[in-house]
């Protein structure tokens, strides 16, 4: 079963995608701002990342610069981070992909489009079956 840490800030948001991602056979670890993202990730090994870009204390942007930073310290392997907005705006995604984010969604993003986003860069982890009850926007637009 693969490992996802959700870096999220808005409590309602955190609820509802960390239920999804279970439904989809995933287990999730929720930080609520940068900095407990980056200490959580040199702390303990993830499979992917997903992180909401505006945060407080320490945002997504941030936070990804110091995991990479952390994994070439260590010589490791980057962990797939993916980033999570309401921003829809003209070079956002390119910010995203600058910081050191391996793919950006825009909020409110929808189990099929998150289930993707994962598939692309986790290998098959067995019998995990899409539940069609699962809620269909994971992330509302507010953050």
């Amino acid at each position: 079963m693969h490992r996802i840490l959700l870096a999220e800030d808005n409590k309602i948001n955190q609820v509802v995608a960390a239920g999804a991602l279970k439904k989809l056979g995933f287990l999730v670890d929720i930080v609520d701002d940068g900095v407990a993202a980056a200490a959580a990730c040199a702390a303990d090994e993830y499979d992917a990342v997903l992180m909401d870009v505006m945060m407080p204390v320490m945002d997504g942007y941030q936070a990804t610069r110091a995991i990479r930073q952390h994994e070439r310290w260590l010589g490791l392997a980057p962990v797939p981070i993916i980033g999570l907005s309401a921003r829809a705006l003209a070079g956002d995604r390119e910010v995203a992909l600058d910081a050191g984010m391996d793919d950006y969604l825009t909020k409110p993003i929808r189990t099929a489009e998150l289930e993707a986003a994962l598939a692309r860069f986790l290998p098959a982890s067995g019998d995990q079956e899409h539940d069609p009850t699962a809620p269909t926007a994971l992330f509302a637009a507010s953050s």
